[in-house]
């Protein structure tokens, strides 16, 4: 890929900075991926070409050609505008949006719903050419998310090496559209863990679970780089399947499931809860403000797909 970024004018640069500030609010959000608003706002690929590029061969570049040639070929510029809305989003929207989810659970989920509805369709007619490889694809990626959306949250946990793991994994799941890297957490049990760190700066926790996130993402976006350049019909494909399959987590009304949380701490509390019609909803459905929600989210991917890059 050519390094367009940094033939990029401040406003488009301040776009890429709103894009980060989408990723930041979808990534607090158990369900929602920071992957799935970088598929869709056209920057993927891209992301995935940077991270791949900051590597031992262009460290040498500062000695041997200047940092200005190093900051070209780690698209230094990109990851500054990008990072900068992502800490923006995670400082102050990221606030709004969990204030939101907590007192309009329904109308959020509404929204994203909409959002990742329309991104599916999106995401899929990049595809070149249709073929039972491409559907095999489609279907598997969509019934990996679909596993993984309908599996309940493990038991609070901490401990060096897990939280190193958790930091590995859950990165990757952050920048795979359709696979929230939050809800990846509170599946291992470690999202309430990282969150406390978070909000009392525990320098001994956010540095191991930081340091898993290094070594995931840098080992897992070469794989992607070489699926994408190798196979990227199928690599859409799986990827749109996620997307698809992310669906049913995401689905506005649930209800929770019995009287007994899955555990407990001093802060939070999770429950199991089911999918269910707006009518057997427990408590506010908003069904026609939800709706309006979710023609919202598809109608921002139809204006995303008539005014971003053709080129995910």
């Amino acid at each position: 890929m050519e390094n367009s970024i940094e033939k990029r004018s401040m406003a488009q640069n301040l776009v890429l900075t709103l894009k980060g500030i989408a990723m930041g609010a979808a990534d607090v959000i158990p369900g929602v991926s920071g992957g799935t608003i970088a598929f869709i706002t056209g920057i993927y690929e891209e992301l995935i070409e940077g991270i791949n590029s900051i590597n031992l061969k262009n460290l040498k570049l500062i000695r041997t050609e200047g940092f200005a040639s190093f900051w070209k070929a780690v698209h230094g510029t990109f990851f500054v505008f990008l990072f900068l809305g992502i800490g923006l989003s995670l400082l102050t929207l990221s606030h709004v949006v969990t204030y939101l989810l907590t007192n309009y659970e329904v109308l959020v989920w509404s929204f994203f719903f909409g959002l990742v509805l329309a991104s599916a369709w999106l995401v899929g007619k990049t595809i070149d050419k249709w073929n039972w490889k491409i559907i095999l694809a489609l279907i598997i990626g969509t019934a990996i998310a679909f596993y993984i959306s309908t599996l309940q949250t493990a038991t609070k946990v901490d401990g060096k090496l897990y939280l190193f793991l958790c930091g590995a994994i859950a990165i990757c799941a952050m920048i795979l559209p359709g696979i929230s890297g939050s809800f990846i957490l509170v599946l291992l049990g470690a999202y309430s863990t990282i969150l406390e760190a978070a909000k009392t700066i525990d320098i001994g926790v956010l540095s191991v679970f930081m340091l898993g996130c290094i070594v995931g993402i840098l080992s897992f976006a070469k794989l992607l780089k070489y699926l994408f350049k190798n196979f990227k019909d199928l690599t859409i494909a799986i990827l749109t399947g996620f997307l698809i399959g992310s669906l049913y987590k995401i689905w506005p009304w649930k209800n929770i499931v019995g009287d007994t949380p899955l555990y407990q701490d001093d802060k939070k509390t999770e429950w199991m809860k089911e999918n269910v019609l707006p009518q057997e909803y427990l408590g506010e459905n908003y069904l026609w403000f939800a709706l309006l929600l979710m023609c919202a989210g598809i109608l921002v991917i139809i204006l995303l797909d008539k005014f971003s890059p053709k080129k995910i």
